[in-house]
């Protein structure tokens, strides 16, 4: 029997309020439902916003320390409970057990290393102009956060989001993605059962146009985290822009790898690969082109080719399987109808996945890895995030060349170069208009201690991840105080 999945307000399990559900089901067979999920609405909205509210200024002066100690206490049970969390990973959002197990890492990660900002959340202190008086800086909480997450990565992506806003003393609303909602339900009574008092972290099931959109025009919500469309990730900034609300949203890349004729050709299919096809396509990070040098052109699609043909595809529970489903039926007829968008484009389709429905992936939503050559890159598929196992290969003559397709797009998130010559790669660090760049590496494997976000139309806002330049700076706000203990009136400015 499938799980009955409930809302989290105000540290009670709730039903939606008018009592409908929905299904959330394996992408890899969908004869296995995972659970029946409450679909909210406003109504449910309205309440956890109110418990939020209620419960910040409680929080909100809770020592950062102990804040800090109840992450590491949730990254403890995080850590125990890795494996069990990474198996629902693979059901419910589709990705192979190895990937899905490091979605779970990622989660530990940051809940540890969050967990010490506890004890950090530094700010400044400067000497004054003025003698008898001090300067300083501190952080302070924002409030109350409406939290919407994708589902690709079902438990990294709203750790990173909720493990910041927790320790600077706010309070959240969490609205996971439709698609993995039993994922986020674990990470809830994760942060219950290691003691985050009532209101702290509400959680609200549904869809975007009746929970998440609800939720961000709040007039009781202080900022906005998103993750997802770029459609989407827009629209809801006017809103909050609107609102004078803060706000950051990550919504995807187009990203290139850059293969040079000096490059270790085997550790360039290899990182290639990675990029293309793991995680399915399903990735902000994934490398949808590979700009390659007409001199190794030849033998790096052959290469590739080969490569890409070994790969095992089905059921990620299945330990041999390297490539699993696309999320949904709506996502799996987009990627299908770019194949056919890039056909129409005049690329030539080198490997033909397409659907794929051998065996049992006849009741999954199963796309083999595709690959695309002689791509104009002007091209949609050379331009659009296609999110699947779909990769565009053009072809460059020199580094300059290259850079100039790797910038030639409206995303700037992720990018990397294949070379062995360190001036070319200076060069390409440089260059290359990209939030995260990689260097004999591919463009997937971004690490928490540093800020995650990109250019142009990749997002907008403070960066995610990271502490400084990251998630601390959007999650509180800057106070400066000033302390004259002269005794007397003191001009700044004028008096000397």
């Amino acid at each position: 029997m499938p799980e009955v999945i409930k809302n989290y307000i105000n540290g009670e399990w709730v039903d939606a309020v008018q009592g409908n559900t929905f299904e959330s089901n394996s992408p890899a067979d969908n004869r296995d439902v995972i659970g029946i999920i409450p679909e909210s609405d406003i109504s449910d909205v309205d309440k956890a916003v109110a418990a939020a509210r209620a419960a910040f200024r409680s929080w909100s002066l809770t020592p950062a320390p102990k804040r800090g100690e109840l992450l590491y206490r949730a990254a403890e049970i995080l850590s125990k409970r890795k494996k069990e969390l990474g198996e629902l990973c693979c059901r419910e959002m589709g990705k192979v057990m190895a990937e899905s197990l490091g979605d779970v890492q990622e989660a530990i990660d940051m809940s540890y290393f969050m967990a010490g900002e506890g004890r950090r959340l530094q700010g400044e202190t400067v000497p004054s102009e003025l003698p008898g008086k001090d300067a300083k800086s501190v952080r302070v909480p924002v409030g109350v956060f409406a939290q919407i997450t994708p589902w690709n990565f079902p438990t990294a992506i709203p750790i990173w989001k909720l493990a910041p806003a927790i320790v600077c003393g706010n309070t959240v609303v969490f609205k996971p993605a439709e698609q993995t909602p039993v994922c986020a339900t674990r990470l809830v009574e994760i942060f219950e059962e290691a003691g985050l008092p009532p209101g702290v972290l509400n959680l609200v099931h549904g869809f975007g146009e009746t929970v998440g959109e609800p939720l961000v025009r709040h007039a009781e919500v202080d900022g906005v985290s998103f993750t997802g469309s770029n459609v989407v990730g827009e629209h809801l900034a006017v809103i909050c822009a609107e609102q004078h609300k803060e706000f950051v949203m990550e919504t995807g890349g187009k990203n290139p790898v850059i293969v040079m004729d000096d490059a270790n050709l085997d550790l360039a299919v290899e990182g290639a690969l990675w990029g293309a096809f793991g995680t399915t396509g399903q990735r902000c990070t994934a490398a949808s082109r590979l700009i390659v040098h007409d001199d190794i052109y030849d033998a790096f699609l052959a290469s590739f080719t080969e490569k890409t043909k070994q790969l095992t595809i089905g059921n990620g529970l299945n330990l041999e399987n390297q490539v699993g489903p696309i999320i949904s039926k709506e996502q799996y007829d987009k990627v299908l109808a770019y194949i056919e968008i890039g056909k129409k484009e005049g690329a030539t389709l080198h490997l033909d996945g397409g659907a794929y429905t051998k065996g049992d992936c006849a009741y999954g939503t199963f796309i083999a890895p595709t690959i695309f050559t002689d791509v104009n890159p002007r091209m949609r598929i050379a331009q659009e995030e296609i999110f699947g196992p779909v990769v565009s290969i053009i072809r460059c003559s020199d580094l300059e060349m290259a850079i100039e397709i790797a910038n030639g797009i409206a995303f700037g998130l992720s990018s990397a170069i294949y070379s062995q010559d360190v001036n070319k790669t200076a060069i390409a660090e440089r260059e290359l208009d990209a939030g995260l760049v990689y260097i004999n590496a591919s463009t997937i494997g971004a690490e928490i201690q540093l800020p995650f976000g990109g250019t142009k139309h990749t997002g907008a806002g403070p960066r995610e991840a990271g502490g400084r330049g990251g998630a601390l700076d959007f999650y509180t706000k800057w106070k400066i105080i000033y302390r004259d203990f002269s005794g007397k009136l003191q001009k700044a400015q004028i008096d000397d």
